[in-house]
């Protein structure tokens, strides 16, 4: 019961978050976002190849039929991936989202997830069958993404025309967005592509007129946040054995993890913010910010423990690593901006 009420709160989660996705901030700081995004996705993925041949070789990370590229990608995405929504909050709670340094922040924490989501497909695709499979489940979900993002936004907009400004949705329009939702997750999941994918991409393509996205959001969110999601982290805990990391030949390599993660997400965003010509002030707060993994991270590895992609040991080592950077990324960003002038608080954004 747990784990279908998780998923299902994790997909809705997805699709909240897809909701909140902003294209406008991909035309404003392009370049520097660029920097920062590749360096944060480069240098993870450079230390993931390096460790993964060590680590495939140690009992209790990988599963015995993973290969070598699929361990390195799916270590890669998982020390790459950044915790998009809780980023996004602080940045709205800081009432900097629309300054220089949010935008920088949001547009490269977009960037990076996009990337380490869709390598997450790759190696879904791929495992456990032939690369003709996985090449045909990649087709089809950019097939399924194309025709959402050229023709669902058209079809999906005669929905916004039909709510009335300052009033909530009606329940039989909730109700078909919620269908459209279902049949995207059985999508994905049809074509051998995880259901969250499907859930992400309609909250995308869902209108942003007459506030459509966001009545949407708001109707939702209470529910999935307070009730659902919590299922999802109950059962993630419940894969959790920490006791694992202990062990002496499991201690070396979460060491080795943490500090991979640590090191090849914050240094490299710091140093590409530094070399696009970013203050040591907001180099350092962006570090900080794309550092964080958050729940990203664990729906991520869950996917992967469920897969059979990794094992125990492994899960419980990249959870420790979620929570210590999601811990660190708040104190690490407020002594950043220590002594930066202070901004109106704006209201928080969406599912953090």
């Amino acid at each position: 019961m747990l784990y279908v009420c998780g998923q299902l709160g994790v997909g809705l989660y997805m699709f909240l978050v897809g909701t909140e996705f902003n294209a406008a901030h991909f035309r404003q700081r392009a370049r520097s976002a660029l920097a920062v995004s590749a360096a944060g996705i480069a240098v993870p993925f450079a230390l993931a190849f390096a460790m993964a041949p060590w680590l495939l070789g140690t009992p209790g990370l990988f599963a015995a039929k993973a290969r070598p590229l699929e361990a390195s990608l799916f270590l890669g995405a998982a020390i790459a991936i950044t915790a998009f929504p809780m980023l996004a909050r602080i940045i709205h709670e800081r009432g900097i989202a629309g300054t220089s340094l949010g935008t920088l922040a949001l547009t490269a924490g977009a960037a990076d997830d996009a990337a380490a989501w869709c390598i997450l497909a790759v190696v879904l695709a791929s495992f456990g069958g032939t690369w003709g499979g996985a090449w045909l489940a990649i087709g089809g979900g950019a097939a399924f993404a194309l025709l959402m993002l050229l023709l669902g936004r058209r079809l999906l907009a005669g929905l916004a025309m039909q709510t009335r400004p300052g009033e909530p949705l009606a329940a039989g329009t909730l109700a078909i967005v919620l269908a459209l939702f279902c049949l995207s997750a059985w999508a994905m999941d049809a074509i051998g592509i995880h259901a969250v994918f499907g859930g992400f991409v309609l909250g995308v393509c869902l209108p942003r007129e007459r506030d459509f996205a966001a009545k949407v959001r708001a109707q939702l969110q209470p529910f999935v946040v307070v009730f659902l999601l919590p299922m999802f982290f109950t059962y993630s805990g419940l894969n959790t054995r920490l006791d694992m990391v202990m062990q002496p030949g499991l201690l070396l390599a979460a060491l080795a993890i943490l500090l991979a993660s640590f090191a090849g997400k914050g240094l490299a965003c710091w140093g590409a913010a530094r070399l696009s010509g970013e203050g040591p002030r907001d180099a350092m707060a962006i570090g900080a910010l794309m550092n964080a993994r958050g729940l990203m991270e664990l729906i991520i590895i869950n996917i992967g423990l469920q897969a059979g992609v990794i094992e125990p040991g492994l899960f419980a080592i990249l959870v420790v690593m979620a929570v210590t950077s999601t811990l660190m990324a708040t104190p690490l960003f407020n002594r950043a901006m220590r002594g930066a002038p202070a901004l109106p608080a704006q209201p928080a954004g969406g599912a953090g």
